[in-house]
């Protein structure tokens, strides 16, 4: 009888080996399942991150105002009927920075 009982012990400890430890088992399962979280997670940043780009290419397609801007800030153009003061010294707020003279009802492009 002590046999049988050891026999059947073995056998469920056998069932149950591959469910909880073997491939695809119940501890894998939670792995991928954590897996799966972080790679929603980076998608999801992405995806804000390319609809932001898309809107840029967007804008930059569509009109001047977007070009314009950046010029401005990247290239430090100015058109050509505005003045540039530059303001020597040591502090943070020594960047160039364009005056823009009143505006007219033609736009100058």
């Amino acid at each position: 009888m002590r046999w049988l009982a050891l026999a059947f012990t073995v056998l469920i400890i056998a069932l149950q080996y591959p469910m909880w430890l073997g491939k695809g088992g119940w501890l894998q399962v939670r792995e991928y399942d954590r897996q799966l979280a972080a790679q929603r997670d980076a998608n999801a940043k992405l995806k804000v991150r390319n609809a932001a780009l898309d809107a840029d290419v967007r804008d930059l397609k569509t009109g001047y105002e977007a070009i314009e801007e950046r010029a401005r800030a990247e290239l430090g153009m100015i058109r050509h009927d505005e003045v540039l003061f530059q303001i020597q010294g040591g502090g943070a707020g020594a960047k160039a920075a364009p005056s823009e003279p009143a505006r007219t009802s033609q736009a100058a492009h």
